[in-house]
């Protein structure tokens, strides 16, 4: 295996006066050492820009933990860790580091999906030389901007929000993922376990419509899912329900985040509710949210009327 430094297979950086500085570092990844040869060569040529080399996945993953890259360079097809891998990796452990792909034909479908794992670009290895270049410039601009504002983020001590909801289901899921994303970009939680915040405040704000502004219970949907839904239905539009609102606010600072969900409806008692940790409860619909809640969320809190409620998850 290579050392992870600037390779003897090609010459990296023209010569240049003494005065000049180099300002971009570019990592190629490729198990063949003439296709590295030929990418390196065409790198030489784009002005600022100097090369490290990898063999494939699992080196490249050494050298960037030696040296931080401004781009990976990566062929798709590759022993040992292959370049879909690679971008999963890197998406992780490298978040800030964009990765751009060498397709060749037959790798058209890995390319893909190597996309939708958080590839940043690609460039068809048959027209590497003519259009690298401008697909470094607007990868660079575009990772430059993304870390400059995460270092802004990274700043920022205190962030709050609040929304009004409609009595509509279908605003749950956009505003979920709305805050999921506010929880990524302060850090107060890693990717594997937003998708856990997220169920809980589903919850909370299906329990805010439904069962606190609709009034609609849970126990109906047990006895009859028809009546359920149909009683859902009217309510909507039928007053006092349909002029009932969801409020919610969302206090993030370094170390937390404080969402609370209020209804304006006529709360419960939670003395009443059946615990759901009881096996004899666990297949009941009603109690089932609040499970998912308390187990998601680092503490969770209801004021005396049982309308809010108050959910912290602390930073991990």
């Amino acid at each position: 295996m290579s050392s992870p430094n600037l390779s003897a297979e090609s010459p990296v950086v023209s010569a240049a006066p003494e005065t000049a500085s180099v300002e971009h570092t570019i990592l190629i990844v490729d198990d063949s050492a003439t296709e590295r040869h030929l990418a390196g060569a065409i790198v030489q040529k784009i002005d600022g820009w100097r090369t490290l080399f990898a063999s494939d996945g699992k080196e490249a993953l050494e050298v960037l933990c030696q040296h931080t890259p401004d781009v990976v360079l990566t062929d798709l097809l590759m022993p040992e860790m292959d370049g879909l891998e690679l971008v999963r990796a890197i998406r992780v452990k490298f978040a800030f580091v964009p990765v751009i792909l060498m397709t060749a034909h037959g790798s058209e479908e890995l390319a893909i999906q190597a996309l939708r794992q958080g590839a940043a670009s690609y460039v068809p290895k048959k027209s590497l030389a003519r259009d690298l270049a401008e697909t470094l410039d607007g990868v660079l601009a575009a990772g430059q901007s993304n870390r400059r504002e995460q270092r802004i983020l990274d700043s920022l001590v205190h962030h709050e929000t609040h929304y009004r909801l409609d009595n509509d289901i279908a605003l749950v899921a956009p505003l979920v993922g709305h805050l999921e994303h506010q929880l990524e970009r302060m850090r107060i939680c890693e990717p594997s376990g937003l998708v856990l915040v997220g169920v809980a405040l589903h919850e909370a704000l299906t329990n805010a419509i439904l069962h606190g502004n609709l009034g609609v219970s849970s126990v109906l949907r047990e006895s009859d899912d028809k009546a359920y839904y149909q009683q859902i239905a009217e309510r909507r539009t039928r007053q006092p329900w349909c002029d009932r609102r969801v409020f919610v606010s969302a206090v993030l600072n370094s170390q937390e985040a404080v969402i609370v969900v209020r209804d304006e409806g006529e709360g419960f008692d939670r003395e009443l509710l059946p615990d759901p940790t009881d096996p004899a409860n666990l297949g009941r619909v009603s109690g089932r949210g609040l499970l998912l809640i308390q187990t998601f969320m680092d503490r969770v809190e209801h004021n005396e009327i049982g309308n809010q409620i108050t959910m912290v998850k602390r930073r991990s």
